[in-house]
């Protein structure tokens, strides 16, 4: 597979995608990360390859990034904004629910699109390490926030936090779609989109009406709760008056 991906090194999406962006320090070291990752597998690349293909000191990576993990961090943060400025130029707000995300993560795609190679060996090197595929998730969990508010989809509270661990995992089987679909209209990608938001919809819509039915019950129990005295309400006579007589002593 590695060897694969050194034959692939030319491709020219991702060479026009890293000749466009600005080559601050931070970003010369996502592009340094990116292009390795599409050369050689993800256990393979080391902080010091990165920093020799940025042109940059281990010196001033560390003044950047702690890990590579921060790293793969940082690109995702860079897929966010290219997302959300995309979004933020239209409106979707006639749309449902279910068409503006699933616009939303097309247009993810898209973006990814030039860094399809690194994005399959990154994936491929989650799968191999459970530590790291952990910390990815949170990074996939941080972006997955970021596309359901740019489709207008609420994400905070208990069921905020479903929705999020849920697109997170349906997008992993999505991206593995999209990494062996070559199809330019992306046929086999799209349908597998409409299937997790299909499913993922009627999950929600599930929990949605449970937090609906025990709210109430969760305001009464926090009343309850709430308006319970405490054990030094229930201090006796004589406590109160020794902390008294104390206080005036």
């Amino acid at each position: 597979m590695a060897d694969e991906k050194t034959e692939n090194t030319s491709e020219p999406g991702l060479g026009q995608a890293l000749a466009a962006a600005p080559k601050s320090p931070r970003e010369a070291i996502i592009d340094a990360l990116m292009e390795l990752a599409s050369e050689r597998s993800w256990e393979d690349i080391t902080i010091s390859d990165i920093a020799d293909r940025a042109g940059l000191s281990l010196a001033t990576f560390r003044d950047h990034y702690p890990s590579k993990g921060a790293v793969l961090a940082g690109f995702s943060r860079r897929i966010d904004c290219t997302v959300l400025e995309a979004v933020g130029r239209e409106d979707l707000s006639g749309e449902p629910q279910k068409e503006r995300l699933f616009d939303v993560l097309m247009r993810r795609l898209d973006a990814l699109t030039p860094y399809k190679l690194a994005i399959e060996a990154i994936s491929d090197g989650a799968r191999r390490d459970p530590l790291g595929a952990s910390a990815l998730n949170r990074v996939v969990v941080n972006s997955m926030r970021f596309m359901l508010e740019a489709a207008g989809i609420e994400s905070e509270g208990a069921v905020g936090a479903l929705k999020l661990q849920g697109l997170t995992l349906a997008w992993g089987r999505i991206l593995r779609v999209w990494l062996q679909d070559d199809d330019p209209g992306l046929a086999s990608t799209m349908a597998a989109l409409d299937r997790e938001l299909t499913r993922g919809g009627q999950f929600i819509a599930r929990a949605e009406d449970v937090s609906r039915l025990v709210s109430p019950l969760f305001m009464v129990a926090r009343s309850l709760f709430e308006g319970r005295p405490t054990r030094r309400d229930h201090a006796s006579p004589l406590r109160k008056d020794k902390s008294h007589n104390d206080r005036m002593g």
